[in-house]
């Protein structure tokens, strides 16, 4: 009898450990956070007229319709109306936000399907950009999300440039906390506007890179001194010496012909970028991680909006492309929308009805969130019996009360 104890306890905390138990206090606030996520993505875009007569859209969420244009097929993108009404029963997959982009449902990539809000559209939108994600496919590692066959917990981090998604340890370097970073621009993009290693420097928040040896961990790169400096990807980054700085040149950073080249040779502090050229900083093989409000920092004189505009990133400039400035609009444009439902049905009612309804409403709401209150204090779980109580015990309240009420109308 006295080993039998500790193995039903044993078992009882097998079973416990296979059905975990939630109290209401934290159901609460999981579903708090899952309504605040959807009103932050879907908010800004909407749900009821397609958006292609927008033209290309600044920032929206988009969707891939896999029964539509499956792997092999070309790549389209529909907004978020288009992925309720004409695509409600397909397979989707959710690529959050993209920026600059035409809803494609219905047009030449849809061999089947014609758009039911927007019939008459472009057969291509020849400036949509696609990528693996449009086919299920995220990261370097060019697999699904979620994924099936991946037992690491790890977080998803959109590069604010190519707008794909990685995994943080997919990064090159370790991800500071969420809430320390604002921005990610992953490696590829990085060597691609090699631009920003100055700026990563001064502005980029720190991490800790996941490379070894030293020398491979990052190039130091000095304008002051530097001839030219081979980057990994094969390309070549000229860096002006002293003496080329006044040479006009076709490097996008050195555009001939601009403000920004004659502003140099007068007045070195016009350009940022070339402010910050003269020191040291260095180039890691890694993604970099950037701050709220950084995108401010960035020169615009003539010449660096050239290069922007030639590296296509003339984005990079605009505050209100980020995602947070679309979350924070669809929020607001929610809060702002949503109506309350008992004012609804008080403007259909007469007086002593609204009179009524109010005072029962006042009555729920407050015997409720005390009797709900014991259970999340307790951490313990709500049962549906509770509930179940609960109401039989207030209709059983309200009808004595009635009992003895009289309404007088004047």
């Amino acid at each position: 009898m006295e080993k039998e104890a500790p193995e039903s306890a044993a078992g009882e905390g097998e079973r416990s450990a296979e059905e975990p138990v939630v109290s209401l206090a934290e159901v609460l606030a999981e579903n708090d956070e899952l309504e605040k996520e959807a009103r932050a993505v879907l908010g800004g875009s909407d749900h009821e007229r397609c958006s292609y007569s927008q033209g290309a859209v600044k920032r929206q969420a988009l969707y891939a319709c896999s029964t539509c244009t499956p792997s092999g097929e070309e790549p389209a993108g529909i907004c978020l109306a288009c992925s309720y009404e004409c695509h409600g029963t397909h397979k989707l997959f959710e690529l959050y936000t993209k920026r600059n982009f035409c809803c494609d449902c219905g047009n030449s990539k849809f061999k089947n399907l014609q758009c039911k809000l927007l019939p008459e559209k472009a057969k291509l939108n020849p400036a949509n950009k696609y990528n693996h994600n449009f086919y299920g496919l995220y990261c370097v590692c060019e697999r699904p999300y979620p994924d099936p066959d991946d037992e690491i917990p790890d977080e998803m981090i959109q590069c604010i440039i190519c707008e794909d998604w990685f995994h943080g340890r997919h990064l090159g370097a370790v991800p500071p906390d969420s809430g320390d970073f604002h921005e990610m621009v992953c490696q590829a993009c990085m060597d691609r506007c090699p631009f920003l290693w100055t700026y990563a420097s001064q502005l980029a928040v720190p991490t800790v890179t996941k490379v070894t040896p030293a020398a491979e961990n990052g190039t130091v790169l000095n304008v002051e001194e530097a001839e030219e400096i081979k980057i990994e990807n094969g390309t070549d980054c000229h860096v002006k010496t002293k003496e080329e700085k006044a040479v006009p040149s076709n490097e996008p950073s050195t555009s001939s012909g601009s403000e920004c080249s004659e502003a140099v040779k007068g007045e070195a502090s016009t350009c940022k970028l070339r402010e910050l050229q003269t020191k040291q900083h260095l180039k890691n093989n890694s993604a970099t991680f950037w701050p709220q409000n950084w995108r401010s920092k960035l020169c615009t004189c003539k010449e660096c909006m050239k290069m922007y505009l030639d590296l296509e990133v003339l984005f990079l400039t605009d505050e209100c492309d980020t995602v947070l400035a679309y979350e924070n609009k669809g929020t607001s444009d929610q809060e702002g929308d949503r109506r309350d439902p008992l004012m609804d049905t008080l403007s259909s009612m007469n007086r002593v009805q609204q009179v009524e309804l109010i005072c029962e409403y006042n009555d729920l709401k407050t015997e409720l969130k005390d009797y709900l209150r014991r259970f999340a204090d307790e951490g313990t779980v709500v049962k549906r019996e509770d509930i179940q109580q609960f109401f039989e015990e207030f209709q059983s309240r309200k009808r004595r009360r009635t009992d003895r009420m009289q309404y007088y109308c004047s």
